[in-house]
């Protein structure tokens, strides 16, 4: 009888039904995704498989035995040839029209945004999508010279001319005599005229020197983010549009800020209005220079450590400060600092070169000369451009009440201070001066009317000489009614928060200048207070903050007592909002003073009583029986043994306080020099010097 061979079973040639995630065959009802968009596609497994088994194993003869996962069963010694197919030899990325058209217009979106940053750039040539060979002029004899057409070295055999027969040539040259000037034509021969226009005189050019204009380009190269400083009275008036435009075009990838100082010589709700309109082009933030009692500080400092953020592959950042002269630059650093640090004068002209001081640690500040951009107005308008002042506020300045010429005013005001000349007549030169001084200095209320102000001295404006700041309020107006109606499609406008309702106006406003804020634009979220302390916890490390902190501490404290009413309106802004807008600046004042008045009596009270309490302890023997005793005893235990409970804010003013304001240790405190004092802790008795009598 045969043996009987057991043969092998053969593999089977149906489908896996593993739910593994390298199995292609894998029914996709009983895939779990896990967190993941979609499944993993055949080709997909067979790539992963490839990373992973990439080499085809082999007998003892070398043979296949079983090939790669992306090797095809083909015989041995077939020669293997790739797949006929176009896409090898096509395009590997590619894009269409329409996807190029709106990632061109996207970029154009965030690169005009001022509150969006492109954080990463890609490696593509992006700037080739801008159409600039439309709007360029072409340069014809550059691209094809007159020799290559015309001439013995032509290589064109027919040239590209502009008309093809006599009758349109003809035709061309009647167009031309009709639309010739003759006061354009340089060409002509004219006689000399009798008189000419002289060069402006030297302090009709001030801020325009070369020099100067050298020290603002050093500012902006050494510069990350660059700040403007523009006067709150007349913010379109100084602004610098060719410094901006510079800005713009040639450092895309610096950082532009507007910073309205001096608020305190306007209105609040003048403020606010300019606010609003410059924010629609860059973060405009309203600032007011003040060692004691700053505004805005806070925001600033939050602002810079956010730009800070943004360039974390940098030790620290340069922030210039640009601007016209005597706007305050250099008070705002000043401020900043929370002392004097950079020479500060009521006089254009102060800062003669940049300087460079540190803010903190990743932050520096750089001042620069004030500049001028040359305008082609005429003298007379440029010094008309600020003779705005109403009749009523001179009169309530200098105490005049009428008069017709400005020659009378003078005058009469000198004959009020007792500005006289020999025989009583009055000094007019010296008063013109004396006025010329409080307009520096900002005794004088003055400020242009925002865009959208309807009142009458608004249209008195425009029918005056300022001819060009009309245009350049009537193109803010239309900006603003352009985003007027970007929002009411949806758009929400982003901007920096401050609380205006905190601005103290110095100067007296009356009439139509005097309004509450804008209701709608109310913000009262502000990182004054906050930030004026963490930047005193920062600046602990600098070699030059010692005194800081003291001034700070009082600060916050005044500031505390000054602005109970108007943190409280942070939650439910019902009637508080209204009772607070429909207030004047002045009340406000007054009722501030009462406050600290008030809190101060109950302070000096407080004490009174404790002196009290201490001396009847002392003098008197605590009796246990009564309950006059136990009170006593309760206050005495509270007094010593119960501290009075306080905030974080003034916990961490007192940890502050408690740390080694020195910067670093002595020298002589830690080596020993000359093998002094060596193992000593207790320096050595000075040595009693005799002394030499005179023989």
């Amino acid at each position: 009888m045969g043996k009987t061979v057991k043969r092998a079973a053969k593999k089977g040639s149906g489908f896996v039904k593993s739910t593994s995630s390298m199995n292609p065959d894998r029914p996709m009802d009983k895939v779990k995704l896990r967190g993941a968009p979609y499944a993993r596609d055949k080709a997909t497994i067979k790539r992963l498989q490839m990373y992973r088994t990439g080499k085809a194993k082999r007998d003892r003869r070398g043979k296949i035995v079983k090939e790669a996962i992306f090797q095809s069963k083909v015989s041995s010694g077939t020669q293997a040839r790739v797949e006929p197919n176009q896409r090898w030899f096509g395009n590997t990325k590619v894009i269409g029209q329409k996807a190029l058209q709106t990632f061109q217009e996207e970029m154009g979106k965030v690169m005009k945004d001022p509150y969006k940053v492109v954080m990463r750039k890609t490696a593509l040539p992006i700037s080739l999508l801008n159409e600039t060979a439309k709007n360029t002029r072409v340069h014809i004899l550059d691209t094809e010279p007159y020799s290559s057409v015309f001439g013995s070295k032509k290589t064109r055999k027919r040239p590209d001319l502009k008309v093809g027969d006599f009758v349109q040539y003809a035709k061309s040259a009647e167009e031309a005599s009709e639309n010739y000037n003759a006061e354009k034509d340089n060409d002509l021969v004219r006689p000399e005229p009798d008189s000419h226009e002289l060069p402006p005189e030297w302090f009709m050019k001030a801020g325009q020197s070369k020099r100067i204009w050298n020290e603002l380009y050093k500012v902006i190269d050494s510069s990350d983010v660059v700040i403007q400083v523009l006067d709150a009275r007349d913010p379109m008036g100084t602004r610098s549009k060719l410094v901006e435009k510079y800005l713009r075009t040639e450092t895309p990838h610096k950082h532009l800020i507007f910073v309205l100082n001096k608020v305190d010589l306007v209105p609040v709700w003048v403020t606010q209005k300019w606010v609003a309109v410059l924010s629609s082009e860059h973060p405009t933030l309203a600032f007011h220079s003040s060692i004691t009692n700053p505004y805005g500080k806070g925001a600033l400092i939050n602002l810079l450590r956010q730009f800070g953020k943004l360039h974390q592959d940098k030790k620290q950042i340069s922030v210039g400060l640009i601007g016209f002269p005597n706007v305050g630059k250099s008070s705002i650093i000043n401020t900043m600092k929370a002392k004097k640090v950079c020479n500060v004068a009521p006089l254009a002209g102060e800062t003669k070169v940049w300087q460079y001081v540190t803010l903190m640690r990743k932050i520096y500040l750089v001042d620069c000369p004030g500049i001028v951009p040359p305008s082609h107005e005429s003298a007379t308008d440029m010094v008309l451009k600020g003779a705005r002042v109403k009749r009523e506020y001179m009169c309530r300045t200098y105490l005049v009440e009428d008069w017709s010429t400005p020659e009378e005013f003078m005058e009469q005001v000198a004959r009020r201070t007792g500005k006289l000349l020999k025989g009583g007549e009055p000094d007019v030169n010296t008063v013109a001066k004396m006025i010329l001084n409080d307009w520096q200095r900002g005794k004088i209320p003055y400020f242009v009317p925002p865009p959208g102000h309807d009142s009458s001295d608004f249209d008195k404006l425009k029918t005056q000489e300022n001819k060009e700041m009309v245009a350049k309020i009537q193109e803010q107006e239309e900006l603003e009614a352009m985003e007027e109606a970007a929002k009411s499609q949806g758009s929400s406008g982003v901007g920096v928060c401050q609380n205006l309702g905190k601005i103290t106006v110095s100067l007296q406003y009356s009439g139509e200048d005097d309004k509450p804020l804008d209701k709608t634009q109310l913000n009262f979220q502000d990182y004054d207070e906050e930030e004026e302390e963490e930047e005193d916890a920062d600046s602990d490390t600098c070699n030059d903050q010692n005194n800081t902190e003291k001034e700070m501490v009082k600060e916050n404290s005044a500031s505390n007592k000054m602005n109970t009413d108007v943190e409280d309106t942070t939650g439910p802004l019902t009637d508080t909002v209204a009772d607070t807008e429909d207030m004047t600046v002045k009340e406000k004042q007054d009722e501030g003073d009462t406050g600290m008045d008030q809190d101060e009596e109950k302070e000096d009270k407080d004490d009174d009583m404790i002196g009290e309490e201490l001396l009847s302890s002392e003098e008197e023997e605590p009796e246990v029986e009564g309950p006059t005793s136990t009170r006593k005893l309760r206050r005495k235990h509270k007094l010593f043994f119960d501290p009075k409970p306080t905030t974080a804010k003034q916990r961490r003013r007192q940890e502050r306080e408690q740390k080694r304001k020195k910067v670093g240790s002595n020298f002589y405190e830690v080596t020993n020099v000359k093998n002094r004092n060596r193992d000593r802790k207790v320096p050595r008795k000075a040595m009693p010097v005799k002394r030499l009598s005179k023989r």
